[in-house]
């Protein structure tokens, strides 16, 4: 277990492209982070995450971790839906930096009116599981077998976060049991 970060948080800037390519393809090696099996080039990234709520964790002056959204749809109706990613590098794992992007990331994200994160992982993910949990995110679905990674089809958790803070119309969001 590593020993807790001294983390600072900002907006990520084209320079931190490299570290958070490389951070990635860490996540894609695990096998249990992502069923993609490349890293995409900044172009395809920049075109797939909204441009606000991009986020580096810094310990000392190195990334050592990343957080962006993505829409969900294009269609106005969801404009305040978005999927969370959260990626930490190796060697800065179980050392809070996931915990402390997750949070900025939605604080960043009501700021923005966003009403509902989304986040999609493996089962098997417990540390993702756990950390979600942890920042009020609950459980929604099993999607089964709903992607092939390198010849094995994996079921993947759907889990959600509804902001108390963002207001809405409609229905209330869930609440907590």
């Amino acid at each position: 277990m590593s020993a807790r970060l001294s983390v600072t948080i900002r907006t990520m800037d084209l320079d931190d492209w490299p570290a958070v390519q490389a951070i990635l393809a860490e996540g894609i090696q695990s096998g249990i982070a992502t069923l993609e099996t490349e890293v995409p080039d900044w172009s395809e990234w920049n075109g797939g995450h909204l441009h606000h709520c991009r986020l580096v964790a810094l310990d000392a002056d190195t990334v050592a971790g990343w957080g962006a959204l993505s829409p969900v749809s294009r269609r106005r109706a969801y404009r305040g839906v978005a999927e969370v990613s959260v990626y930490v590098a190796t060697r800065a794992r179980q050392g809070g930096v996931g915990k402390v992007l997750l949070k900025r990331l939605i604080e960043c994200s009501e700021s923005e009116g966003i009403w509902t994160l989304q986040a999609a992982m493996f089962p098997e993910n417990e540390a993702s599981v756990t950390l979600h949990e942890a920042c009020g995110f609950r459980t929604v679905g099993r999607r089964e077998r709903l992607g092939e990674q390198r010849g094995t089809w994996r079921d993947v958790l759907l889990m959600e976060r509804r902001s108390p803070t963002v207001a809405t119309e409609g229905p209330p969001a869930p609440r907590s049991p």
